[in-house]
């Protein structure tokens, strides 16, 4: 693989699960971008970082582990929800794309699937908007879906899987 896959998405839209399966389908790492982000910031989760931190400070660590990742061998690099409103996030990632140094795709699975999947496993994530995790992902999805389909090579509005997924990327010479 010669770029980086960046699956960007909202929260619950599959991006942690689908990118491990994609990774293991094309024999390349997989690194979890909230993972990474925590760490940056000593704590146990993205939720726990963003809770203790802040959000400013949570954002500024997103995007220094972003260009840190970026820098890594080509892998498959699930981005938080957040990541593409981080400061400077959305232009570092659209300069790497007119460079041919990644492949951004936007997983957007309904809202009724997100809802249902965030009702199953809200787990650490806090909320955004001050309202419930579940509550809040259509206020969510106005301010962020623009912004994932400006940046997106691929769109999937609905399932897909890694070996779809893997099929669409080698059809683009990923």
């Amino acid at each position: 693989m010669r770029k980086h896959v960046l699956l960007i998405g909202l929260r619950a839209a599959g991006k942690s699960t689908l990118g491990a399966s994609l990774a293991a389908q094309l024999g390349v790492g997989f690194l979890d971008l909230d993972d990474l982000t925590a760490r940056e910031l000593g704590a146990a989760s993205a939720g726990d970082a963003l809770r203790t931190a802040g959000e400013p400070a949570f954002r500024e660590a997103e995007t220094r582990a972003l260009r840190a990742a970026c820098d890594e061998p080509a892998c498959v690099l699930a981005l938080g929800g957040g990541t593409p409103t981080a400061p400077g996030a959305a232009s570092y990632i659209d300069s790497l794309r007119r460079d041919g140094r990644v492949a951004v795709v936007f997983l957007d699975p309904p809202s009724a699937v997100l809802e249902a999947r965030l009702r199953e496993s809200a787990g650490n994530r806090p909320s955004l908007t001050g309202r419930g995790v579940v509550e809040e992902i259509d206020e969510i999805a106005r301010r962020r879906r623009p912004l994932y389909a400006a940046l997106a090579d691929f769109t999937f509005a609905g399932e897909v899987d890694a070996e779809s997924l893997a099929r669409a990327l080698g059809d683009s010479g990923r």
